[in-house]
C-alpha cells in the first residue's frame, strides 16, 4: 500500500473546511481533489490551499486517477448516493453525519457493505475520544470500580442561538426540521456515545419544541429513554448564555464521570472533588489524531474503531425517534 491516501472532499462549508486543515501536512492521508455545488466555496478554498485541484462535478471527483478515499462533508440527502458511487470507484469513505435522510436507502447500502466489504464509517468526532474510553471503562468495572453499580445517566445540551455563530456559512438546511436541528447535529453524537457504550436506547417519551411556522428545527427537547438497564433523561434547548454547552453524566452508587464541553472528562466518588483526566483542548487534539491514524485503518482494510454505517444509522433512528415525539 502507498505511504500516503490520498483524499477527495465534497463539500466545502464548515466540515469540509475543517478536515482540510487537519489534513493539512498529515504524514499519510493528503487532500488532493476537491468539489462543492458553491463556486465562490471553491474558491476559497483553492486560495487557502493553492496545491488543490478542483473537480468540474462529484462524479468527476469520485473518478479522478490516483485516489484512495472519500470525505462527504455535504448534507445529508446526498450520502447515499454518493457512498454508492464512490464505492463504484473502489474508494474508502469517510461520511458526515446526520447520515441519511432515506432510511430505505441506508438499509441498501448498508446491505452493499456487508455483501461486497466495502470500507465506509461515519464521522462522530467522540468515537476516538479519551472520554468515550473512560465511560466504556467506567461501565465495564462496575459494580467494583470508582463508578459503583450504573444508575442513571443525564444529557444537557444548551445554545444560545441555532445555528451556532460559527456555523452560519453551512447553509439554511442547518436551521431546518427537514435535515437539520441541534438533536441531529450535537445530540446525535452523544447517543452514539451512550449507544456505543450501553447498548441500544429505547425512547419512552419525548417532547420536542418546534416553532409555529411547520418547517424551523426544535428549538427545545426533553426526553426519557432506557439504555443498558438504567434511565437516561435527555434536557437540551436553544437560549443558554453559552454558544455551545453540553454535558454527559452517567452516575453509579459510588461515584459518576462526565464528559463536559466535547472532549472533557472528569470523574469523582460521590462527595469527593471533581477529578480530571486532562485538559479538554488537548484530549481533543488527542481524539483527533487518532481519528486520522483509524481512517488510515479504514483505507488498509484493517480493524478499526470509527462507526460504520449501522452504528450510525441506529444512531439515527433513535435521533428521529425523539424528534418525532412519544
Amino acid at each position: 500500500m502507498p505511504e500516503q491516501f490520498n483524499v477527495g472532499i465534497i463539500g466545502l462549508g464548515v466540515m469540509g473546511q475543517r478536515m482540510l486543515a487537519r489534513l493539512d501536512g498529515h504524514a499519510r492521508l493528503r487532500a488532493t481533489q476537491v468539489w462543492d455545488d458553491d463556486p465562490q466555496a471553491v474558491a476559497r478554498t483553492l486560495t487557502a490551499y493553492p496545491q488543490l485541484t478542483a473537480a468540474a462535478n462529484a462524479d468527476a471527483l469520485i473518478s479522478a486517477p490516483g485516489l484512495h478515499s472519500l470525505y462527504i462533508a455535504t448534507p445529508p440527502a446526498p450520502h447515499m448516493t454518493l457512498s454508492n458511487r464512490a464505492f463504484d470507484a473502489g474508494l474508502a469513505v469517510f461520511c458526515e453525519k446526520p447520515l441519511t435522510v432515506d432510511f430505505d436507502a441506508a438499509r441498501l447500502t448498508i446491505e452493499r457493505i456487508a455483501r461486497e466489504g466495502q470500507r465506509a464509517a461515519v464521522n462522530f468526532s467522540l468515537a476516538s475520544s479519551p472520554g468515550l474510553a473512560a465511560l466504556q471503562a467506567a461501565w465495564r468495572e462496575q459494580p467494583e470500580g470508582l463508578l459503583g453499580q450504573a444508575q442513571a445517566l443525564r444529557i444537557e445540551l444548551a445554545f444560545a442561538a441555532w445555528p451556532r455563530p460559527w456555523q452560519a456559512a453551512a447553509g439554511a438546511w442547518l436551521s431546518q426540521r427537514a435535515e437539520g436541528g441541534f438533536t441531529r447535529e450535537v445530540l446525535s453524537h452523544f447517543v452514539f456515545v451512550l449507544q456505543r457504550v450501553m447498548g441500544p436506547a429505547a425512547v419512552r417519551s419525548s417532547r420536542p419544541v418546534y416553532p409555529p411556522d411547520g418547517r424551523g428545527a426544535e428549538s427545545g427537547l426533553s426526553a426519557e429513554m432506557t439504555a443498558g438497564g438504567i434511565p437516561v433523561s435527555v434536557a437540551a434547548g436553544v437560549g443558554g448564555d453559552a454558544d455551545d454547552f453540553n454535558r454527559m453524566t452517567l452516575r453509579g452508587s459510588l461515584g459518576e464521570i462526565e464528559l463536559r464541553d466535547w472532549f472533557g472528562v472528569c470523574r469523582r466518588r460521590h462527595g469527593e472533588v471533581w477529578d480530571k483526566l486532562g485538559d479538554a483542548a488537548e484530549l481533543r487534539t488527542r481524539g483527533q489524531v487518532d481519528q486520522l491514524t483509524q481512517w488510515v485503518a479504514l483505507i488498509e482494510g484493517r480493524p478499526h474503531g470509527l462507526p460504520d454505517f449501522a452504528e450510525a444509522l441506529a444512531v439515527q433512528q433513535t435521533i428521529e425517534a425523539l424528534l418525532a415525539g412519544a
